[in-house]
């Protein structure tokens, strides 16, 4: 079937010689043309580029994301355009998904989303993701605004795509990013909210965990900040905290949290950890609780791990009950947790516990009703 509209990649790119093939080769069935702005690479990134036909463009890097993604960009032709970077690649099924919407596509739409997959469990499942606008119209001419975590400004009618992106990082990390964030501060440059929030995250990624907390602060009071940007900011200082154990504050910043939005599970559990640290088991069985209950949200714009929507929770209940001296309840919390994680070690091992702790007491294990739900609980306590 001939596409309706054709796309353009657009690439910008540094030494990513070890993935860079993987990456476009997953896209050449649905491409019309490779843009390839390359900011100095010293390896064959530019050699493997040149097998699929692209057109390579060199760029000086000015520490400046934005601008060499905005200049790649520029250099499209297609009707609509892709971005993607080096280490990124898309699956088969996923291609086909994209193969259809160019056969099919309502080209009135400006825009287009799709899943971001940056982690996966052992046995293949989505563990961390989020999504990205990922491709646009050419003509609507939309910009990356940010010097380092830059994001595409997009505007008018939007499509929820149906297909993921898979991010598939080989790279070792660097401390590149704070070094950007550190020059403009010297230069005096002005800091968005949003440049704020991300300076944060790269001093708590690179250790800086007081000075991340001071950060945060800074984003969170200008009260301008992303939702997505401020829940992650408020979970970030409590996982700072937890590093630098002054684990006391914990409460006060998840309940400070809570006044911007309904609880992430993320931030439910981490209150559930507080307080199974203390062994107030009553208290860490709630916030576990929460955390079960709580879902992201379908369009998903921040970082979301489902870990902590499903087995992290489970398995802690198991372990909350349990000390509660509550068996058949964390009997049942644990078969739950193994429906989300399969045959995970800490899993199996609480069946061998069970089965020791009933065969003692002489009771049966609880006939469970599959498929478990989490309100079943109740009928154990």
């Amino acid at each position: 079937m001939k596409r309706k509209v054709s796309l353009s990649l657009c690439m910008i790119v540094k030494d990513e010689a070890k993935t860079l093939w993987r990456c476009l080769n997953s896209v050449k069935s649905f491409i019309s043309e490779i843009i390839i702005v390359d900011t100095g690479s010293k390896d064959e990134t530019k050699e493997i580029a040149s097998k699929f036909n692209s057109k390579i463009y060199d760029f000086k890097w000015i520490n400046d994301f934005s601008a060499a993604r905005n200049f790649a960009f520029s250099k499209a032709t297609s009707d609509y355009i892709m971005w993607l970077d080096g280490d990124d690649y898309i699956n088969d099924d996923d291609i086909k998904k994209i193969e259809s919407l160019l056969e099919n596509m309502d080209d009135s739409y400006d825009y287009v989303s799709a899943e971001y997959i940056l982690a996966r469990s052992n046995d293949g499942k989505v563990t961390t993701s989020l999504r990205r606008n990922r491709i646009v119209r050419r003509k609507c001419g939309f910009v990356w605004i940010g010097n380092v975590h830059e994001y595409l400004e997009v505007y008018g009618k939007g499509l929820e795509g149906n297909f993921a992106i898979e991010h598939g990082k080989v790279k070792e990390y660097t401390d590149r990013n704070l070094k950007i964030f550190k020059d403009m501060e010297k230069t005096n440059k002005k800091f968005t909210p949003r440049d704020m929030y991300y300076y944060a995250n790269e001093l708590f990624d690179n250790k800086y965990y007081n000075e991340a907390i001071k950060q945060y602060r800074k984003f969170i009071d200008t009260k301008q900040g992303w939702i997505e940007d401020v829940k992650g900011a408020y979970l970030r200082i409590i996982n700072a905290l937890n590093i630098i154990d002054n684990k006391e504050r914990i409460p006060d910043i998840a309940f400070e949290s809570f006044k911007i939005d309904t609880p992430t599970a993320e931030i439910a559990c981490s209150l559930g950890n507080y307080y199974m640290e203390k062994q107030n088991f009553k208290q860490a069985a709630f916030w576990y609780r929460v955390a079960l209950d709580s879902r992201p949200d379908s369009y998903n714009m921040a970082l979301s791990n489902s870990d902590y929507y499903t087995w992290i929770p489970s398995l802690q209940l198991c372990v909350c009950y349990y000390n509660l001296g509550k068996i058949k309840c964390a009997y049942f919390f644990n078969e739950l947790a193994s429906t989300f994680n399969g045959e995970a070690e800490k899993i199996l091992y609480n069946r061998g516990v069970f089965e020791r702790d009933f065969k003692e007491l002489k009771i049966e294990p609880p006939k469970l009703e599959y498929p478990l739900k989490l309100s079943d609980y109740i009928k154990y306590l």
